[in-house]
C-alpha cells in the first residue's frame, strides 16, 4: 500500500524549467532562419551558371548563424532553471 500512495502523491517533475524551453526555442529560431538563407540560388537551366550560389549570405550567414542556433540549444540544455 506505501507504494500506490507514493505513487499517487508524486507529482510529474520537467527535467528543463521555463527559461529552458525559452532558450531552446531562440535555438532553433536560428538554426531554422540559417537554413532558410541557405536555400535557394539554383537555375532553372542546367546550362546556364548562377553566382548567386556563392553569394556572402549562403558562405557566411547561414552556417553561422546554423552554428550560433546550435551554440545556444547547448546553453539551454546546461542552462540551470533553479539559479535565481
Amino acid at each position: 500500500m506505501g507504494e500506490k500512495k507514493r505513487k499517487e502523491n508524486a507529482k510529474p517533475t520537467f527535467i528543463f524549467g521555463k527559461k529552458n524551453y525559452k532558450w531552446m526555442f531562440i535555438g532553433l529560431g536560428c538554426i531554422a532562419l540559417g537554413f532558410i538563407l541557405m536555400a535557394g540560388g539554383g537555375s532553372d537551366d542546367p546550362n546556364v551558371f548562377n553566382p548567386e550560389i556563392f553569394h556572402w549570405r549562403r558562405i557566411r550567414l547561414a552556417p553561422a548563424l546554423v552554428l550560433i542556433g546550435f551554440g545556444i540549444q547547448i546553453y539551454a540544455i546546461l542552462l540551470n532553471p533553479d539559479k535565481k
